[in-house]
């Protein structure tokens, strides 16, 4: 009888440590978590983390307006978003947090999407909040600068979040230069 317990122990520790071998992680992985938010869709709906919930998502900041890098971000972010529909990932948003709220009104956002042919399906375009809001959001909850200058230009950084289920920031890639395509979507993949 102790033979077997002694057995059924190793079989049950072998098989754990096994599957611990075999989870795979992001590399180089942060953990920040995110606080709740309130906001304003393109659609001038409310919106807020709960709506994220058991999601991964991809963020970025941005306005509409924009001189530089801006366009190229959302250029990126639509052919994340199209690689994303073509591997079949399922329950992966997008989220674009405007830096520049009182300019960047739903319908100011959902013509500036259509430009560049965003699918509002998994992607959203937030605003609704004060300046003054997303200066302080983005540097305690996403690590960035957010800050409006003069002449209306606002300084941000051009950076992706992959977010996981949990509201917790795994990582930061570059967002309008040379973006890791192949490896954002590796790091979806690990996420789910």
């Amino acid at each position: 009888m102790m033979k077997v317990r002694f057995l059924v122990v190793i079989l049950v520790i072998s098989t754990l440590l096994m599957a611990a071998c075999g989870k795979k992680e992001i590399e180089n992985a942060v953990n920040w978590p995110i606080k709740n938010f309130t906001a304003t869709t393109q659609e001038n709906k409310p919106f807020g983390l709960k709506d994220l919930k058991g999601k991964i998502w991809i963020s970025n900041f941005m306005f509409t307006s924009c001189p530089d890098v801006c366009p190229p971000m959302t250029s990126n972010m639509v052919k994340l978003q199209k690689m994303v529909k073509d591997e079949e990932l399922k329950n992966v948003e997008f989220v674009s947090f405007s830096v520049d709220p009182k300019v960047d009104t739903p319908e100011v956002l959902t013509r500036y999407a259509m430009q560049f042919g965003v699918d509002f399906k998994n992607w959203n375009f937030l605003t609704g909040y004060s300046q003054e809001f997303i200066e302080e959001y983005g540097p305690k909850n996403f690590k960035t600068i957010v800050k409006k200058m003069s002449e209306g230009n606002v300084l941000h950084q051009p950076y992706f979040y992959l977010v996981d289920q949990d509201g917790n920031i795994k990582k930061t890639y570059k967002g309008d230069q040379e973006v890791p395509f192949d490896e954002i979507i590796n790091d979806i993949k690990t996420l789910q």
